[in-house]
This record gives C-alpha cells, structure tokens and sequence, in this order.
C-alpha cells in the first residue's frame, strides 16, 4: 500500500513540475487542523513528510494561524507547539488576524504565484482551494498523509493552457525575462509600431490633364542617312565692253563678218 501511494505522489508532484513550475525546495503551508491530526495520529511531520513527496521541503504558516490556535481551547495546545516551530510567511493581516481558511486563501491569490502546498483538514477550504488552479492538497486519513490528485480545475487549466487559449503564468515570466534582455519595453513597442496613414484627398494639380505636345515634321532622310548636298549654279559671265566675238561662218568663202 505504502508503495502505491508513493507512486500516485511521485506522479502527481511531476505533473505540478511540469505545468506549473513546481521546484524543491516545495513550501508547505499548514494549519492548525493538519498539526492537530498529525498529533493524534503520531505522525512526525518533519520526517515522513519529507520521505513521502521525494524532496526537500520548508514547512511554514502563518501569523493568522498561530493567532487562531491561541484563542481555541487547551486542547489545541499541542498543535500550536508544532505549528510554531515552522517558519512564518507574512501575511496581509499583521495587524488584524483574520481565520486561518481566509489568510490561506488570500496568501494563494488567484493562481498561486509562490508554488505553495497546502496541507489542512478543513473541508470547506479545501473546497475553495479546488477552484484555483494549480494548488496541491495534503491531508491526512486512516493514519497517512495524502496528496490529493489534480481537481478538476487544474485539469482544465492545463488543457486551456496546451490548446493555447491560456498563456501560462511561467510563460508569461519567460517571455517578460525575454522582452528585458533584447531591450523591448511598453514604449519601444508602441513606437515599432507603424502608423496607419489616414485617407486624404488627391491633390488636385496632378488630376489636370496634361497637354498633348504638337509633331513636328521629321526632314525626310537619304538611304545612306546623310542630307542631300544643294548644288552651287555658276553664272557665266558676260565680256565687258560689249566686245562682240569674231565668229566664222561656214559658208563659202570662209569670209569673217
């Protein structure tokens, strides 16, 4: 039997190291109720609880909690003694101690950012703690201490997270850790960002038509792509004087007029 429960812890606590970044040392927040059936079980709790989730551990509580146990009966003395050997987490009502199911509830928050175990044997906050996701239960029965398998929220946390519609608190960390080393910031963003120009008017000079220019006549051109030379006429000039040239007629005589 003892076997078996190790088992069903050792895969539960893999499937918070996976999904929600659980790491050793584990933090154990406990409250009176735990210690109170720890003692009248006999169960050493710094030495079994250890052994059975396979890690190191801190045990710690809260002011709230020590308060509650302090204003209960004398019979919840021994339990105060236990409880007020683990270290103490500070809480939001130093001042005003609140039950010890609200400030454990109120150190979780929504998503359980510090990666906190919590062992109690209080039914109506373990039923709150169910409904946030990623918050690993410890209780004891029939002389054991238990780790309750993921609720039913985990579960569908987990799947949200895989399909993409949830971005992990780790992820969200990573991708922040990221951001810091490359130098992208808020304002760097918004500035990488292109603005979007807005629609305006066309201008009204470039929808005049433009002006068909006129065509000039081409020069026709010879074959061999030279322009044809114009020929200089010489004029014969007359003799001055009015000297008239002997002219020798043909007819008989052979005589000169």
């Amino acid at each position: 039997m003892k076997i078996k429960r190790q088992k069903h812890a050792k895969k539960t606590i893999s499937f918070y190291k996976y999904n929600f970044s659980f790491r050793e040392p584990f933090q154990i927040l406990i409250d009176g109720t735990f210690c109170q059936a720890a003692l009248k079980n006999k169960i050493q709790i710094k030495e079994q609880l250890p052994k059975y989730l396979m890690g190191e551990i801190q045990l710690c509580t809260t002011n709230c909690a020590l308060k509650e146990l302090e204003s209960l009966a004398k019979d919840l003395y021994g339990a105060k003694l236990i409880l007020q050997r683990f270290q103490i987490r500070k809480c939001k009502h130093m001042k005003d101690p609140v039950p010890a199911s609200e400030c454990l509830l109120s150190m979780l928050a929504e998503t359980n950012p510090h990666h906190y175990f919590i062992a109690t044997q209080d039914q109506q906050l373990t039923t709150a703690l169910k409904k946030i996701p990623g918050v690993p239960l410890l209780y004891i029965i029939l002389n054991t201490m238990v780790l309750d398998k993921p609720s039913e929220r985990t579960l569908k946390h987990v799947e949200a997270v895989q399909l993409g519609e949830i971005v992990n608190p780790a992820q969200q960390k990573s991708l922040q850790s990221l951001k810091e080393k490359e130098g992208i910031s808020g304002d760097a963003e918004k500035r990488g960002r292109k603005r979007k120009r807005k629609q305006s008017n066309p201008n009204p000079l470039s929808c005049l038509k433009k002006k068909k220019k006129k065509a000039t006549p081409q020069q026709p051109k010879n074959p061999d792509g030279e322009k044809k030379r114009k020929r200089s006429r010489h004029r014969k000039h007359k003799p001055a004087g009015g000297e008239q040239t002997e002219v020798r007629s043909l007819t008989s005589g052979g005589q000169s007029v």
